[in-house]
């Protein structure tokens, strides 16, 4: 899968994830919450049976926003930030 797809994809559940979330980031920062919420999502995916991040479609991006949500979220545990 191409590094234009995960950046695309993470840039834009990165972003809506921090705004569900009510977390500020800049375009970098969106971009790398939405990679990792990718893994994450993908991850989470993986333990009810699902398919996780497949590509440039609808699905990936639901994947990659629900993990970028869980990942912001520990984040937010951790640093005791309310969110």
């Amino acid at each position: 899968m191409s590094i234009i797809v995960w950046i695309i994809i993470g840039g834009l559940a990165g972003w809506a994830g921090s705004a569900i979330m009510k977390s500020e980031g800049g375009l970098l920062r969106n971009i790398i919450v939405g990679i990792i919420g990718a893994l994450v999502g993908g991850f989470i995916m993986s333990f009810i049976g699902a398919e996780g991040f497949t590509g440039f479609n609808l699905w990936s991006f639901l994947v990659a926003l629900l993990g970028s949500v869980v990942f912001l979220g520990v984040m937010g545990i951790f640093t005791k930030r309310a969110t």
